[in-house]
């Protein structure tokens, strides 16, 4: 409610002070206030089609792009960004379109240091890129980061990527190796929903 009570003051300094920008700063922290709103409604939506309750839908995040590249704000428009890509590739389950997304999410979440999204960005870049030498590379790289940031539940999963990866190249024992770390991971981290991917890899 900060931003809207302060959009509330600068509507009275601007009507009853005649303060100078007063309504432009106003106008900016709606925008910021609207930005947010868009992204976290869009990862609404994307939730509810993963669990078979709608279509999914691009165009809140579109929104967020726009409003957050209007404010200057790189971070949020990498966020953004990153999950234009991830409704083009789950939803569209289009990779090509999905690629430039990920690769300018990369490029702005690297530019202002967002580890998380870049870690999360280089997930998706691998799965676009998968039956490629790029991919390994790529998974590996995210979960580096996903250490670094103590993110266990995203280790696990992208351990579990690399288990099939392993597997895919012809690397048995190394697959074996991966995927009970994975498992690990995600008990220590409560990650039930990842043990089950895990299940279904070892019964696969």
């Amino acid at each position: 409610m900060g931003r809207i009570e302060n959009a509330k003051t600068l509507y009275e300094q601007a009507v009853f002070h005649g303060t100078e920008d007063a309504l432009d700063q106003a106008d900016l922290a709606l925008d910021s206030l609207e930005a947010d709103l868009m992204l976290a409604r869009g990862r609404v939506t994307h939730a509810r089609f993963l669990a078979g309750e709608g279509p999914g839908d691009v165009t809140a995040f579109e929104r967020a792009v726009d409003l957050y590249n209007a404010l200057g704000d790189v971070r949020g428009e990498a966020e953004s960004l990153f999950w234009i890509g991830i409704f083009h590739q789950v939803v569209g389950q289009e990779d090509d379109v999905a690629r430039p997304f990920f690769e300018r999410a990369r490029d702005l979440a690297t530019e202002v240091g967002d580890r998380e999204t870049l870690a999360y960005t280089l997930r998706h870049l691998a799965f676009a890129s998968k039956g490629t030498p790029a991919a390994r590379e790529l998974l590996e790289e995210s979960t580096r980061l996903r250490r670094e940031l103590g993110f266990l539940p995203g280790v696990a999963a992208n351990l579990l990527g690399l288990a099939y990866v392993a597997r895919d190249e012809g690397r048995p024992g190394d697959a074996a190796e991966l995927v009970a770390e994975a498992r690990e991971a995600a008990e220590q981290s409560g990650a039930d929903r990842v043990l089950k991917w895990v299940d279904d890899f070892e019964s696969s």
